[in-house]
Parts: structure tokens; sequence; C-alpha cells
């Protein structure tokens, strides 16, 4: 009898979890696009802020974002896939390649507020970046190095061994066996893990809090020396440090409404990277 009912009840209760979780996100989803449809408009992602921020758009943070994504994957995608690379495909199965992958484990697991402060020790005290967006690029990379890690080095793992050694077997070395036959077999992974890291690094602030981030610029970009506007900062100090909160929170929740969509297209595009290669 306890043989029958275990099924029915640990599938009734990840339907209850799941459940609970799609009702919660869709509450939060739809507070916050009825709250926040109201205050998109061309206007608003096209104009920088104006009047002490209570008027005007969001410009120079969706610049700011946008820009700073690309740098965080400019520094994290090499380095992250060449790790990935070593550990899988070279480095042998012994004490410290086991103590790397734990170190890695832990350094995901490190709240992002240590990586604010420690990129604000190094890149822009120690390295004399200044607060700028190259040193919050760079906090940000090294915040998403132990993600992409991970991720690239599942994706080659699924790979079989008879695929590497159909490739030595007609006489490729190692390393062409890799770059001609595991990495284009790995990509569609190797892809989603990236896009999936960089749309979790979007969304950051603390981060960059210590390390370029402005409450308010006028130009779009001042440069990459320069500090810079981002979506998730410009969100919080509308939503708490504003002087008129109550007036500016319909812009808050269309600031967050822009941040969601940017993240959705950055997961979707992970998705349909996956689908289009998993196909080839």
């Amino acid at each position: 009898m306890k043989k029958k009912l275990a099924p029915f009840i640990e599938w009734g209760t990840l339907l209850f979890c799941t459940g609970t979780v799609c009702f919660f996100l869709v509450v939060i989803l739809w507070d916050i696009v009825s709250k926040g449809a109201s205050s998109l408009s061309w206007g608003f992602v096209s104009t920088p802020p104006a009047n002490g921020m209570t008027q005007g758009g969001i410009l120079p943070a969706i610049t700011g974002t946008v820009l700073l994504t690309l740098i965080t994957a400019l520094v994290a995608t090499p380095f992250g896939i060449s790790c990935a690379i070593y550990l899988n495909e070279y480095a042998s199965d012994n004490w410290s390649a086991r103590l790397v992958r734990a170190a890695i484990r832990n350094l995901a697991g490190v709240p992002s507020v240590i990586y604010g402060l420690f990129g604000l020790s190094l890149f822009v005290q120690a390295m004399h970046m200044g607060t700028s967006m190259v040193a919050a690029g760079c906090t940000l990379g090294l915040l998403s190095l132990p993600y992409i890690i991970t991720t690239t080095e599942e994706a080659l793992r699924r790979i079989p061994a008879s695929t590497r050694e159909a490739a030595l077997a007609i006489g490729a070395t190692q390393f062409e066996s890799i770059r001609d036959v595991v990495l284009p077999a790995a990509l569609p992974g190797i892809l989603t893990g990236i896009v999936l890291t960089l749309s979790r690094a979007a969304g950051e602030t603390a981060p960059i809090l210590f390390t370029g981030v402005a409450f308010y610029i006028n130009s779009p970009s001042g440069g990459l020396n320069q500090e810079f506007m981002a979506l998730p900062y410009h969100l919080y100090m509308l939503s708490t440090q504003h002087q008129a909160i109550e007036q500016v929170r319909p812009l808050a929740y269309g600031t967050a409404l822009v941040l969601l969509i940017v993240v959705f297209l950055l997961n979707l595009a992970a998705f349909y990277i996956r689908y289009k290669h998993s196909k080839k």
C-alpha cells in the first residue's frame, strides 16, 4: 500500500511546490507589469532623466547596462572557457584539480557584495582604474567566472569519450580534437551558460555599487573610464533613496519592467542559441 501511495505523494509534493513558485512568480510579474506599463514609451527609453529624475527617461542607464554586460563578457568568457577546457581535457584527476574545482564552487557561492569590495581594492585602488565602467565590468567578470567555468565544463563532459577517440584515431592531435570536434559539439551548452550568466550579471547591484556606478549622469555614456548609470542601481535609488519616492514610483516600476525585459531577452537568446545548435 505504501509503495502504491509513494509515487502519488511524490508527484503531489512536486506539483504543489511547482505551483507555489509559479503562483508567486505570476503575482510579482503582474504587479510589475500592471504598475510599470504606463511608464513605458519611446521617450522613456530614449531620453535621459530630467528634473531631479522625476521626469524623463532611462537612456543612460540602459546604455550603461548594455556596455557593462559586454565588458563582463569580454573579461569572463575567454578565461572561463579556457579554464574549463584545461580542467576537463588536460588536467589529471588528482588532488590539485579537485582542489581547484572546489575553489570554483566556493567562489560561486560568495555574496556579490564581497566581489564589489574586492573589485574596489583590486581594480579601483591597486590597479588605479578609478571608479569606472571598466573597473565595474572586471568585477562582474570575476563574479561571472565561476559560473561560466562550471557550465562550460558540464557541457564538455556531455561529449562522449568515443568522439575524442575517433578524432585521435584519424590522426588529429589532442588540441585539434578539442578545437574541431569537442568544442563545436559542446557549443550549445557553453553559449547557453554564458548568456544566462550574463543575464544574471546584468541585474547585479552590489558589485557595481563600489566600483563605478553613479546616481545621475546626463549623457548616455561618459566613456569607459568614467562613472556610469545602470538599470539595477537606478531602480534601487528610485525605490529607496529618492527625495520624492511616491512621485517617482511609476518610473521605478517602469525601470524594473525594462530590466525584466532585458533579462528575458537574454534568456530567450540563450534558449534560441541552444535550440538552433542542437538541431545542427
